[in-house]
């Protein structure tokens, strides 16, 4: 999956599918599946590093799991998150940081913010960095909105997502994230983007879908929010198989003569 083939899904009408991972293991499975790209998002922080937030999250540890994916995976679109003031201070940080993803390994990197980070993405464009933007819920903005909350309910507030959408398009996105926005909303902006637009937790009428490998997987439930979908229930099968581990090692049944050595 290359920038352009994932531009065309678009013009083509046919879906995205857009999955997290943070390790070699987990992108070779996502890639198995047939999942077209890897976000190596910055929600490690809360989902592996078990953080409360994604805040903390470094360039290095960001580098380190991009290397792991970007290492694994054959044909998916890796994609850089830029963690927490690796781009925010200036475009000589944003540009520095987001080349150093791709030297790892990554194809794209993926910023938060609208038009107050245009110029942002204009510089990395400019220089052959391609870059997806990230609206509505912006998790590094936690603070500021006062928890994890729905963007774009009044009608200001979405008239300036929508024009936060039309300005990264204008400086050279590839293709833009919308977080937790009203259905309309989202619709509205994907209609009047001629770049793709992922949504999680923004209804149905995007061009694609991404979400947390652990949330899809049942594997982190510390708090499921509303948009996220369970297709498995990992945690439970673990919980299973490592108590029967210990009820059997503990009565003597493992290792058995099957798992010994003669």
């Amino acid at each position: 999956m290359t920038i352009p083939e994932f531009q065309q899904h678009k013009r083509d009408n046919k879906k995205l599918i857009v999955v997290t991972a943070y390790d070699a293991l987990f992108a070779r499975i996502v890639e198995q599946a047939g999942i077209q790209a890897i976000l190596v998002g910055d929600s490690l922080g809360v989902v592996v590093q078990g953080k409360a937030n994604t805040l903390s999250v470094t360039m290095d540890e960001m580098l380190y799991h991009t290397k792991l994916v970007a290492g694994a995976a054959q044909h998916a679109l890796v994609i850089g998150d830029m963690p927490f003031m690796s781009y925010q201070a200036g475009h000589e940080d944003a540009l520095r940081n987001a080349g150093r993803f791709l030297q790892a390994g990554a194809h794209a990197v993926k910023l938060e913010g609208g038009a107050v980070m245009a110029d942002r993405v204009a510089a990395m464009t400019s220089v052959g960095i391609p870059v997806m933007g990230h609206l509505g819920m912006t998790p590094q903005s936690v603070h500021r909105y006062g928890g994890y909350k729905v963007q774009g309910k009044k009608s200001d507030r979405a008239q300036a997502l929508l024009s936060d959408a039309k300005a990264l398009e204008a400086a050279g996105a590839f293709a833009v994230v919308l977080e937790a926005m009203p259905v309309k909303l989202a619709k509205a902006i994907t209609e009047q983007l001629t770049i793709p637009t992922i949504g999680i937790g923004a209804g149905p009428h995007c061009d694609g879908q991404v979400l947390v490998l652990y949330d899809l997987l049942g594997l982190f439930d510390e708090f499921v929010p509303k948009f996220v979908k369970p297709y498995a229930h990992l945690k439970a099968d673990a919980l299973q198989a490592l108590r029967r581990y210990k009820e059997e090692v503990e009565q003597g049944k493992f290792p058995s003569d099957a798992e010994s050595y003669h």
